[in-house]
């Protein structure tokens, strides 16, 4: 029996995309459209997360070594931006379907009503069958304000949409046991809630063409299976990878999903880099917060206030070792948190409806 996946995030990777010598490799890109294709016949939705642009736009244009990375990087993106969603376009309508572009930078995601306009635009294309291509718009995105890699783009469109599933098409069949390279390692099928135990096999080692490495991957996969989205990661260049997956005729690796988080969770739980306050709290506190029982942030819970935060903000939770023990939204503002520290039946400063918990805790 297939999976019931009804929304389905599919990130491919530059590696999937490009061939040895860093330029695209055509052939795969319609084979992937093949299969995306077919997957919608099935009456599934589908976003894709793209990479590719920067070595679409290698290969219309060579460019001096004078300029700097940067410069480059945008010339690149700028023109193969087109190229890509071009060569993306003119292989869905063959299949009789249509794709939209999609350009996001990490800013976008930083407040509830840049992130609802997000949804409704998603939303809007999905109802009418359309295919979006996203991309991280890196023409104007330069390193401080640029995602991780499309990974954690890819686990922010996922958790944004409440998407079923999200597939991750690597060059790799899954997280292996040990080195890939070693014939005596095995990929690890499903990963559970806990991380520990198969991060020392994960190689830091990054892509070839891509900006991120296993590590990224393996630790975004994992808070977005808190959020209740199952995460695969498996081979991207493997033939018809993705029916075959869904069909579980291929090697991948899953990590299973959580009970479904509520939309606000979503949102808090990939805001930690627009955090305004940090609260410090006891090991009492963070017992309470990490057990079975849904806890709220009590002020007899908190031992310092270290940033100034107003009601309505992201704050970050850190225990007595500075470890991110998760983020919420404040019911009132750093000035009444520092009055009621150490305090007993006062209200909560976070409530357990606005917390997301840091799933490495």
């Amino acid at each position: 029996m297939s999976l019931s996946y009804k929304r389905i995030v599919i990130k491919i990777g530059s590696n999937v995309l490009t061939k040895e010598n860093g330029l695209p490799d055509y052939d795969r890109i319609a084979h992937l459209v093949d299969q995306i294709a077919e997957i919608k016949k099935q009456g599934r939705e589908v976003i894709v997360v793209s990479s590719g642009a920067v070595a679409s736009g290698r290969s219309v244009l060579s460019v001096s070594d004078k300029y700097d990375a940067v410069a480059t990087r945008q010339l690149f993106a700028s023109i193969g931006q087109v190229k890509l969603i071009n060569t993306y376009s003119a292989l869905f309508e063959k299949k009789g379907l249509v794709c939209a572009q999609v350009l996001v930078t990490k800013e976008d995601f930083r407040d509830r009503l840049h992130y609802s306009n997000m949804q409704n635009c998603f939303g809007i294309l999905l109802q009418h069958e359309v295919v979006p291509v996203v991309n991280e718009n890196d023409v104007i995105s330069v390193t401080e304000l640029m995602f991780t890699d499309n990974d954690e783009l890819a686990g922010l469109i996922a958790s944004m949409l409440n998407a079923d599933a999200l597939i991750i098409l690597s060059n790799v069949d899954g997280i292996y046991n040990g080195d890939p390279k070693n014939k005596e390692s095995k990929v690890i099928e499903e990963i559970g809630e806990s991380l520990s135990g198969f991060s020392s096999f994960i190689t830091t080692q990054k892509s070839q063409f891509g900006r991120g490495g296993m590590m990224t991957k393996s630790h975004m996969a994992h808070k977005v299976a808190q959020l209740g989205i199952a995460v695969h990661i498996a081979n991207g260049k493997t033939e018809n990878v993705l029916p075959r997956l869904l069909n579980h005729e291929v090697v991948n690796t899953r990590f299973l999903p959580r009970k479904n988080a509520s939309s606000k969770k979503r949102w808090i739980a990939h805001s930690e880099n627009y955090a305004k306050g940090v609260v410090r709290i006891n090991a009492g506190a963070k017992e309470a917060l990490t057990s079975a029982k849904a806890s709220s942030l009590l002020p007899v819970g908190v031992v310092e206030v270290k940033e100034e935060f107003h009601k309505g903000d992201i704050i970050k939770l850190i225990d007595e070792n500075e470890k991110l023990v998760g983020l919420g939204i404040a019911e009132y503002g750093s000035d009444k948190a520092i009055e009621r520290i150490g305090q007993k039946k006062q209200r909560p400063l976070v409530h357990y409806d606005y917390l997301f918990l840091n799933p490495e805790i």
